[in-house]
């Protein structure tokens, strides 16, 4: 399924405050805040040149956050970042002054910290990325996971520390039990999804993402005309699409949003020309995309600065996952997640459909960026699907490299 973007908002310029959340002022402070994380350091850039010359186009670039700061996925930046902004503003108040990001680890701001109590729904990899946070600035934090989420992917996130609340249902009744309960007790709700009267931290947790886009601009040979970006609630399509306009206005890329056909609420809102909320199906194999509410955020951007939007089936994801682990010769091997190599399905599918290549203008001079948004964050499942052990593809992947110099 493909839809070009016919809303009404399209190519209109960025809502004010989205365009101060993605300013290109906003991701150098993020930058910054990067900078005082132990063990942070960019992401690798790969390039998938004989896949590229396979699919007829230019060249593919492959921005690989599975070894983002120790939690294999792009949202190790997002929730964390989220918790040391509300930390620091909670402290900016007690004190009656602006207390910055390397005062972090006082033992004033550690004081302020130990009183707040942060929340959160996850399908695994924002809750993460939440309790990380907490952990490092030594706040509570209470995590809601609904039925989907493996046991696996519970245990890295109480591996932080976390309260695991358990709550029957999908993520969507997941958040609102978060929010429910988080009102109740006092506690701050850190979602990365948002709705009427809760912008603000979601506007957080997608300005985190920006610094992997300012990494990608410093990294990448030429600037991309294509890029293929997986959704679930839109948050991280909409910082890609919406920081890449601000930073390239007309020159931008062409922004394919991709969500899996089981949970297509981006696609099916683009159908509705605003945002909708779907039925919950068959559960689909890309966890961390299954979402059936778009953040209201993240759609009002997609809907001025996506160009179309299109779904993927569980086979082509799984497929795209094989791919990754087993490369063209002369490619390196990429540890992908089932979400993680989305876009590259997106790609594949309609790279050998001469009607869709010439709807969403891919030529034999187009290059391509995707974001593999996550490593094997469920590794038993990754070598149920792979076939290898993530371990394995990624001694490979060095070794490929190792030759290549």
């Amino acid at each position: 399924m493909l839809l070009l973007n016919e809303n009404t908002d399209y190519r209109k310029k960025l809502d004010p405050s989205d365009a101060e959340t993605l300013s290109l002022a906003a991701a150098e402070e993020v930058e910054r805040f990067l900078n005082h994380r132990e063990g942070h350091r960019e992401t690798p850039l790969v390039s998938l040149s004989q896949l590229a010359d396979k699919l007829d186009v230019a060249s593919i670039h492959l921005k690989d956050e599975g070894h983002r700061l120790g939690l294999g996925s792009f949202k190790a930046l997002g929730g964390s970042y989220a918790v040391i902004r509300l930390v620091l503003e909670e402290a900016s108040r007690e004190f009656g002054r602006e207390v910055d990001v390397s005062e972090l680890h006082s033992p004033e701001v550690k004081t302020v910290a130990h009183r707040l109590t942060v929340a959160c729904a996850t399908d695994g990899n924002h809750g993460r990325s939440v309790a990380q946070g907490a952990q490092l600035v030594g706040a509570n934090c209470a995590i809601f996971v609904h039925s989907g989420v493996s046991a696996e992917r519970i245990a890295a996130i109480a591996r932080f520390g976390a309260e695991i609340i358990r709550v029957e249902g999908n993520y969507d009744e997941s958040v609102a039990e978060a929010s429910r309960v988080a009102s109740e007790k006092g506690w701050q709700t850190v979602s990365d999804t948002s709705w009427p009267g809760y912008e603000r931290i979601p506007g957080f947790v997608m300005q985190g993402y920006t610094a992997l886009l300012r990494e990608t601009v410093r990294q990448i040979p030429e600037r991309p005309t294509h890029v293929f970006i997986q959704s679930g609630v839109g948050g991280i399509a909409a910082a890609v699409a919406g920081y890449f306009t601000l930073l390239y206005g007309d020159d931008r890329p062409f922004f394919t949003v991709v969500d899996p056909s089981r949970a297509a609420c981006l696609v099916e809102s683009a159908r509705a020309g605003k945002a909708v909320k779907i039925e919950h199906g068959e559960p689909t194999v890309m966890a961390m995309l299954e979402c059936y509410e778009p953040s209201l955020v993240a759609w009002r951007i997609l809907s001025r600065s996506a160009d179309a939007f299109m779904t993927v089936e569980e086979e082509e994801a799984v497929g795209a996952m094989r791919r990754l682990a087993n490369p063209e010769p002369g490619d390196p091997a990429v540890v992908s997640g089932e979400s993680g190599g989305v876009g590259l399905a997106a790609l594949i599918k309609v790279s050998g459909d001469q009607d869709v290549r010439s709807k969403l203008k891919l030529g034999k001079d187009s290059r391509i960026l995707l974001v593999n948004t996550e490593g094997a964050t469920d590794p038993a499942l990754y070598q149920q699907l792979v076939g290898a052990s993530p371990e394995d593809v990624a001694a490979r992947s060095s070794v490929e490299m190792a030759g290549a110099r």
